[in-house]
């Protein structure tokens, strides 16, 4: 339903623009080219208004114009949670991580690194 939804919002948005639509998880159950199309399209409503989106998948990230991280630390006997704002090296590492489960994959760097070059050239 949020995936009609972002289709429906991304044509009524151009006449009729709201000031903030927000997603989360709108990319659950899907992966590779359907997630992309999906980051594309919320990167086209982002034009028009504040978009915020929560998500795991790193196709879907990478088109984010702004990438902020949700720490949860759960040590002692009272949960924390942060939130952090990653950019240029941490940014890679952050979609690295959601790519491979991993912080020092190089090969998901690298994806990572490709991942947001797709989506600043578009």
């Amino acid at each position: 339903m949020s995936r009609v939804m972002l289709g429906i919002e991304v044509v009524v948005a151009e006449k009729s623009s709201v000031g903030t639509y927000i997603f989360d998880e709108i990319d659950s159950g899907v992966g590779g080219k359907a997630a992309l199309e999906i980051g594309r399209r919320l990167r086209k409503l982002s034009h028009l208004s504040q978009v915020v989106v929560v998500t795991h998948l790193p196709q879907v990230a990478a088109w984010g114009h702004k990438h902020l991280v949700v720490q949860k630390d759960e040590g002692g006997s009272v949960t924390a949670s942060s939130v952090l704002s990653v950019d240029g090296n941490e940014r890679i590492t952050e979609i690295a991580r959601l790519l491979s489960g991993q912080e020092s994959s190089e090969s998901a760097k690298e994806h990572a690194q490709e991942l947001l070059t797709l989506a600043s050239e578009e």
